[in-house]
Protein backbone atom coordinates (compact mmCIF):
# COMPACT_ATOMS: atom_id res chain seq x y z
CA UNK A 1 0.00 0.00 0.00
CA UNK A 2 2.80 2.44 0.85
CA UNK A 3 4.40 1.64 -2.50
CA UNK A 4 1.21 2.68 -4.36
CA UNK A 5 0.90 5.82 -2.27
CA UNK A 6 4.50 6.78 -3.00
CA UNK A 7 3.96 6.27 -6.75
CA UNK A 8 0.77 8.33 -6.61
CA UNK A 9 2.53 11.17 -4.79
CA UNK A 10 5.43 11.14 -7.27
CA UNK A 11 3.05 11.23 -10.24
CA UNK A 12 1.11 14.12 -8.72
CA UNK A 13 4.29 16.06 -7.98
CA UNK A 14 5.54 15.48 -11.53
CA UNK A 15 2.23 16.68 -12.99
CA UNK A 16 2.15 19.77 -10.77
CA UNK A 17 5.78 20.61 -11.59
CA UNK A 18 5.19 20.35 -15.36
CA UNK A 19 1.95 22.33 -15.10
CA UNK A 20 3.57 25.07 -13.02
CA UNK A 21 6.39 25.39 -15.57
CA UNK A 22 3.87 25.77 -18.38
CA UNK A 23 1.85 28.37 -16.47
CA UNK A 24 4.94 30.45 -15.76
CA UNK A 25 5.40 31.43 -19.40
CA UNK A 26 5.77 35.18 -19.92
CA UNK A 27 6.18 37.05 -23.21
CA UNK A 28 7.62 40.54 -23.51
CA UNK A 29 8.06 43.40 -25.99
CA UNK A 30 10.57 46.17 -25.36
CA UNK A 31 12.01 46.80 -28.81
CA UNK A 32 13.17 44.85 -31.88
CA UNK A 33 16.22 43.58 -29.98
CA UNK A 34 14.49 42.81 -26.67
CA UNK A 35 11.46 40.54 -26.85
CA UNK A 36 10.14 37.12 -25.83
CA UNK A 37 7.67 34.94 -27.76
CA UNK A 38 5.92 31.64 -27.16
CA UNK A 39 7.28 28.98 -29.54
CA UNK A 40 6.97 25.21 -29.92
CA UNK A 41 9.14 23.44 -27.35
CA UNK A 42 10.25 20.75 -29.81
CA UNK A 43 12.15 21.48 -33.01
CA UNK A 44 10.31 21.54 -36.35
CA UNK A 45 6.86 21.38 -34.74
CA UNK A 46 3.80 23.10 -36.16
CA UNK A 47 2.16 25.75 -34.03
CA UNK A 48 -1.02 23.63 -33.86
CA UNK A 49 0.86 20.52 -32.76
CA UNK A 50 2.60 22.49 -30.01
CA UNK A 51 -0.71 23.51 -28.44
CA UNK A 52 -0.78 20.80 -25.79
CA UNK A 53 0.39 20.52 -22.20
CA UNK A 54 4.15 20.90 -22.12
CA UNK A 55 4.31 21.59 -25.89
CA UNK A 56 5.25 25.27 -25.66
CA UNK A 57 8.07 27.36 -24.26
CA UNK A 58 9.31 30.95 -24.47
CA UNK A 59 12.34 32.10 -26.42
CA UNK A 60 13.82 35.57 -26.03
CA UNK A 61 16.19 37.99 -27.68
CA UNK A 62 18.00 40.37 -25.33
CA UNK A 63 15.75 40.34 -22.25
CA UNK A 64 14.71 37.16 -20.44
CA UNK A 65 11.42 36.40 -18.73
CA UNK A 66 10.37 33.78 -16.17
CA UNK A 67 10.06 30.41 -17.88
CA UNK A 68 12.09 31.34 -20.97
CA UNK A 69 14.32 28.57 -22.24
CA UNK A 70 15.86 29.61 -25.55
CA UNK A 71 17.37 32.50 -27.45
CA UNK A 72 16.37 33.87 -30.85
CA UNK A 73 19.21 34.71 -33.23
CA UNK A 74 19.70 38.37 -34.15
CA UNK A 75 18.33 37.74 -37.66
CA UNK A 76 14.98 36.23 -36.56
CA UNK A 77 13.10 39.41 -37.53
CA UNK A 78 14.03 40.42 -41.09
CA UNK A 79 11.75 43.48 -40.98
CA UNK A 80 9.96 44.57 -37.83
CA UNK A 81 7.95 47.45 -36.47
CA UNK A 82 7.39 48.02 -32.76
CA UNK A 83 4.76 50.57 -31.86
CA UNK A 84 2.06 51.57 -29.39
CA UNK A 85 -1.06 52.09 -31.51
CA UNK A 86 -3.01 53.26 -28.44
CA UNK A 87 -2.47 53.81 -24.73
CA UNK A 88 -1.67 50.64 -22.75
CA UNK A 89 -0.89 48.59 -25.88
CA UNK A 90 2.44 47.66 -27.49
CA UNK A 91 2.91 45.44 -30.53
CA UNK A 92 5.50 43.94 -32.88
CA UNK A 93 4.62 43.13 -36.48
CA UNK A 94 6.77 42.03 -39.35
CA UNK A 95 8.66 39.40 -41.27
CA UNK A 96 10.60 36.50 -39.80
CA UNK A 97 13.35 34.21 -41.08
CA UNK A 98 11.88 30.80 -40.27
CA UNK A 99 15.22 29.19 -41.13
CA UNK A 100 17.08 31.18 -38.45
CA UNK A 101 15.81 28.81 -35.74
CA UNK A 102 14.70 25.18 -35.58
CA UNK A 103 11.45 25.98 -33.71
CA UNK A 104 9.25 26.19 -36.83
CA UNK A 105 8.26 24.16 -39.86
CA UNK A 106 8.50 26.39 -42.95
CA UNK A 107 5.36 24.79 -44.46
CA UNK A 108 3.22 25.50 -41.36
CA UNK A 109 0.43 28.04 -41.92
CA UNK A 110 0.73 28.93 -38.25
CA UNK A 111 -1.43 29.53 -35.24
CA UNK A 112 -2.12 31.63 -32.19
CA UNK A 113 -0.90 31.76 -28.60
CA UNK A 114 -2.64 34.03 -26.11
CA UNK A 115 -3.27 34.90 -22.48
CA UNK A 116 -7.04 34.62 -22.30
CA UNK A 117 -8.46 32.52 -25.15
CA UNK A 118 -8.83 28.79 -25.65
CA UNK A 119 -10.81 26.32 -23.60
CA UNK A 120 -12.10 27.95 -20.44
CA UNK A 121 -10.55 31.31 -21.43
CA UNK A 122 -7.41 30.36 -19.49
CA UNK A 123 -5.04 31.10 -22.34
CA UNK A 124 -2.83 29.03 -24.57
CA UNK A 125 -0.48 28.22 -22.91
CA UNK A 126 -2.66 28.27 -19.79
CA UNK A 127 -1.75 31.04 -17.36
CA UNK A 128 0.68 32.76 -19.73
CA UNK A 129 0.93 36.55 -19.72
CA UNK A 130 2.84 39.54 -21.07
CA UNK A 131 5.37 41.34 -18.90
CA UNK A 132 3.96 44.68 -17.64
CA UNK A 133 0.73 44.25 -19.64
CA UNK A 134 -0.84 41.01 -18.37
CA UNK A 135 -2.67 40.15 -21.63
CA UNK A 136 -1.35 39.27 -25.07
CA UNK A 137 -2.15 37.68 -28.41
CA UNK A 138 0.61 36.26 -30.63
CA UNK A 139 0.49 34.69 -34.06
CA UNK A 140 3.33 33.00 -35.90
CA UNK A 141 2.77 32.17 -39.58
CA UNK A 142 5.92 30.37 -40.79
CA UNK A 143 4.70 29.67 -44.35
CA UNK A 144 3.95 33.40 -44.79
CA UNK A 145 7.22 34.36 -43.04
CA UNK A 146 5.16 36.60 -40.78
CA UNK A 147 4.72 37.05 -37.02
CA UNK A 148 2.92 39.44 -34.71
CA UNK A 149 2.40 39.97 -31.02
CA UNK A 150 0.35 42.53 -29.11
CA UNK A 151 0.46 43.10 -25.35
CA UNK A 152 -2.44 44.90 -23.66
CA UNK A 153 -3.42 46.04 -20.19
CA UNK A 154 -7.09 45.53 -21.13
CA UNK A 155 -8.01 42.06 -22.42
CA UNK A 156 -10.48 43.59 -24.91
CA UNK A 157 -7.57 45.25 -26.76
CA UNK A 158 -6.03 41.83 -27.53
CA UNK A 159 -8.41 40.05 -29.94
CA UNK A 160 -8.30 36.30 -29.29
CA UNK A 161 -11.64 35.52 -30.96
CA UNK A 162 -10.37 35.33 -34.55
CA UNK A 163 -7.57 32.82 -34.06
CA UNK A 164 -7.70 31.54 -37.65
CA UNK A 165 -7.76 34.98 -39.29
CA UNK A 166 -4.01 35.66 -39.19
CA UNK A 167 -1.78 38.57 -38.27
CA UNK A 168 -3.19 40.97 -40.86
CA UNK A 169 -6.66 40.78 -39.25
CA UNK A 170 -5.77 40.33 -35.57
CA UNK A 171 -2.95 42.89 -35.28
CA UNK A 172 -3.00 45.55 -38.01
CA UNK A 173 0.51 46.84 -38.60
CA UNK A 174 3.43 46.92 -40.99
CA UNK A 175 4.15 43.53 -42.57
CA UNK A 176 6.51 44.68 -45.35
CA UNK A 177 5.06 42.20 -47.90
CA UNK A 178 6.76 39.33 -46.06
CA UNK A 179 5.82 36.41 -48.29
Amino acid sequence: MYHRLAIFILLQASYLFRNSQQQGLTVDITDENNFCLVVPKKAYTTIGDSENPDGMTVWCRGVKTPGSSGTFPSNFWTHVEVKSPQQDVIQMTGCIDVYSTDRFRPDDSGGQYDSHGGDGKGGNPPGSKCMQYQHYVEMIEPSSKRACIRCCKNADDCDVKHDTSGCLKIIPGNYYNCA
